[in-house]
């Protein structure tokens, strides 16, 4: 693998966590403990992804993503000890990708490290199809198939199933949902999702109250689950 990933955290023992993990999987990382070292880095070295604290010692880690996200769509992962839902919804509504709480998992980091830099590279191509799974998005035909059938879909069901497959294994925010599918000015409508999200489990769910696809994550929104080992 090729992929550069820089860590900014301030946490020595968690960077080196970080940076042994990294090695042992064959990604090149740099690192660096606050957000003025970070911005220069980013800017000289061009990595593929970024691991971002949000408690460094020169400022709030959200600040640093905001700075990316006005000049870069690079992956951006928190991981961060700050558990409380607001602090979790603002990181990824202001760009982060992805939000793993301390102490975390290495392998749970790793394999959504690895979903973000796929779904970075898919995008970075004019794609025409996307599958997951059992289910299969036509862009230019604006068609979804679930095993092999069309899937009858009203337009607001299908923007919400094409939105998720084209944000597979990626934490959503209730806000970014609406705002995407719906328009701006729709952020509050929680029950105009909740009514869609109940009405395409029926339709791709083999048993829509243990959804296997569309997860709730709870108090945040939902993320689409598609593995196709």
């Amino acid at each position: 693998m090729n992929e550069l990933i820089q860590i900014i955290e301030d946490d020595i023992s968690v960077k080196k966590l970080l940076e042994i993990a990294l090695k042992e999987y064959k990604f090149r990382s740099i690192s660096c403990e606050n957000k003025k070292s970070a911005m220069m880095l980013f800017l000289t070295h061009n990595p593929s992804l970024l691991i971002v604290d949000l408690g460094l010692p020169d400022g709030d880690g959200k600040e640093f993503i905001k700075q990316i996200r006005e000049i870069s769509k690079i992956p951006i992962i928190v991981v961060s000890a700050r558990h409380d839902e607001k602090e979790i919804i603002d990181a990824l509504d202001i760009g982060a990708d992805d939000y793993i709480t301390k102490p975390f998992s290495i392998n749970e980091l790793l394999a959504r490290l690895r979903v973000a830099l796929r779904r970075n590279t898919h995008d970075e191509k004019i794609l025409d199809k996307i599958i997951c799974t059992d289910i299969e998005l036509n862009i230019a035909s604006r068609d979804i198939f679930f095993k092999a059938e069309k899937l009858k879909l009203t337009p607001i069901e299908y923007e919400l199933l094409k939105y998720f497959l084209l944000n597979t294994n990626k934490t959503l925010t209730h806000k970014q949902i609406l705002k995407e599918v719906w328009g701006i000015g729709y952020q509050n409508e929680m029950q105009y999702l909740r009514t869609y999200v109940n009405t395409l489990r029926k339709k791709i769910e083999e048993n829509s109250t243990r959804p296997t696809y569309i997860k709730t994550e709870s108090g945040i929104g939902y993320r689409f689950s598609c593995h196709k080992d």
